[in-house]
């Protein structure tokens, strides 16, 4: 709902709108009130009471899905309002360590709330058939005792898709629970969507018939929120005259509580607000793997998996001209790294003398190259480039290790004939340095590949490069040295990159939203 907060804004701090608001300049008239039940919302846009709906992308396509039958209430997705960032999280319960331990288990969802493509996306990603997870529906998101947050307690159910306040209250704080209060011992975080960024959009979408009758007044909301939105930026950072009654307006308006204003900051937080340029981006850069074109089809394909819908119905592009619309606010904000990437490499040189490489891994993969291989471009990788630009794209809030290893044949043949302890000590050292100039090597080819996709939102800082040499073989270890190949797919298989999405949500020196 952090999103909803820049609504509030534009209508003058009121649920009704207020004169001198931006919504009541460019001569627009709301009567703002909360839904929290999407059926409502869509009986509402159905009977016309309203022209418009709100919600995230899997929602619309429902939306989509439940009128394919009346082209007049075709949705026409028009803005962006923001990217989930940290305000939804899947909790895990047991010896559950990543989404993969997922597949074949039951899974808490509500069946019409914001979490239907995380959970398509996350576990797809993670190569787990929806056919095989067993879904627990949940009447509602939050609050009742018919949630995904009560549905953990049961001892059957394995993990929950939940909101960020019902997340840390599972896990005692954000930790792993300790069964006290409202927590569930051994539940924790699994993934939030500060690491999954870019999964759940939150959008508006305005019917058909009214757009085709009304399409100034959908310019002017387009035009009025880039407005709000910038404001709300601004205020939320330099906190001046004007931002505690905007918060106390959204606490009323949103939690009922007008004295709630550290949760509804909370929600702001939690939220990446969209602005001229996500828009842009959302809705007119056909090399943005996050897209609307994509980001539409996936939460579909999501919701027909889930079996919610037994076909997708129509959603469209509002296609409305953003540039014009956006006269007098800034536009282009200058680039800058999401990360930090000195505190990047000392996370990682952290995490791999203490071996917890592992314990912080979301998704892994290999990439395998041939003895003396010096070459790692698009034309040999195509594939595994794609894989790791819509990766990196998708869960924009991780690290991205490559991780280069050694064939430890030449140490062990060495070993073997009795060779000084300098030298094997020598050999490993160059097998570390090696596979160090290997994953480099692989990291430059994929930048060089994403800076080909002009306008994809690459960010270099996100990748991390470790040289495991022969520590890690794939043919394991047997006592104190690596196993030794046996065949010549055993040895090959030792010469390979591994990419590992790595999450890094409490080191917060590492990562800033931008």
């Amino acid at each position: 709902m952090g999103g909803d907060i820049a609504t509030i804004l534009a209508n003058g701090n009121d649920a009704v709108t207020q004169a001198n608001s931006i919504f009541a300049q460019n001569n627009l008239r709301f009567k703002l009130k909360r839904v929290d039940v999407f059926e409502q919302q869509l009986n509402d846009y159905i009977s016309g009471k309203t022209p418009y709906l709100r919600g995230t992308m899997s929602m619309i396509n429902m939306a989509a899905a439940a009128v394919k039958k009346h082209p007049e209430l075709t949705p026409h997705v028009f803005y962006q309002l923001t990217w989930s960032a940290g305000g939804d999280a899947l909790v895990a319960k047991g010896s559950i360590q990543r989404p993969a331990d997922l597949c074949g288990k039951s899974i808490a969802i509500n069946y019409d709330g914001p979490h239907l493509n995380y959970a398509n996306k996350v576990l797809t990603d993670a190569g787990c058939k929806l056919s095989d997870v067993q879904f627990v529906w949940t009447k509602d998101l939050t609050g009742t005792a018919e949630t995904p947050m009560e549905a953990l307690r049961q001892d059957n159910v394995d993990a929950a898709f939940v909101i960020i306040p019902d997340a840390l209250a599972l896990t005692s704080g954000g930790g792993t629970g300790d069964g006290s209060e409202s927590s569930i011992k051994g539940a924790r975080i699994l993934l939030s969507t500060k690491t999954a960024n870019r999964v759940i959009a939150d959008v508006y979408a305005v019917r058909q018939d009214f757009l085709q009758q009304h399409r100034d007044q959908v310019d002017a909301l387009a035009a009025s929120l880039f407005k709000a939105q910038e404001q709300l930026q601004s205020l939320s950072k330099t906190k001046v005259s004007g931002y505690q009654t905007l918060m106390q307006a959204s606490a009323r308006l949103l939690l009922d509580a007008p004295d709630a204003i550290a949760d509804t900051e909370g929600l702001l937080a939690d939220a990446e607000i969209a602005g001229f340029t996500q828009n842009v981006q959302f809705f007119q850069n056909g090399n943005n793997f996050r897209n609307f074109t994509n980001v539409a089809k996936e939460s579909a394909d999501g919701v027909q998996a889930l079996g919610l819908i037994s076909a997708p119905g129509t959603l469209k592009n509002a296609g409305l001209n953003y540039a014009l619309l956006a006269s007098g606010i800034a536009t282009a904000a200058p680039e800058k790294p999401k990360f930090d990437s000195n505190a990047v490499a000392q996370v990682l040189d952290n995490k791999q003398k203490q071996g917890s490489l592992e314990n912080a891994t979301i998704f892994e993969f290999e990439v395998y190259f041939k003895p003396n291989q010096q070459v790692f471009d698009a034309s040999l990788y195509a594939n595994e480039f794609q894989k790791v630009f819509e990766m990196a794209s998708t869960y924009g809030g991780a690290i991205i290790t490559v991780e280069g290893h050694s064939d430890p044949l030449g140490y062990l043949k060495k070993k073997k004939e009795d060779e000084s302890n300098f030298v094997l000590n020598q050999i490993k050292t160059s097998a570390k340095n090696l596979s160090l100039t290997r994953a480099n090597q692989v990291r430059q080819s994929i930048v060089d590949y994403m800076q080909g996709k002009k306008g994809a939102g690459m960010d270099e800082s996100q990748f991390g490069v470790i040289g495991h040499g022969i520590e890690l073989p794939k043919t394991g270890i047997c006592g104190s040295d690596p196993c030794a190949p046996k065949t010549e797919k055993e040895w090959l298989s030792n010469m390979r990159v591994v990419f590992r999405i790595l999450q890094v949500e409490a080191e917060e020196s590492v990562f800033t939203p931008l």
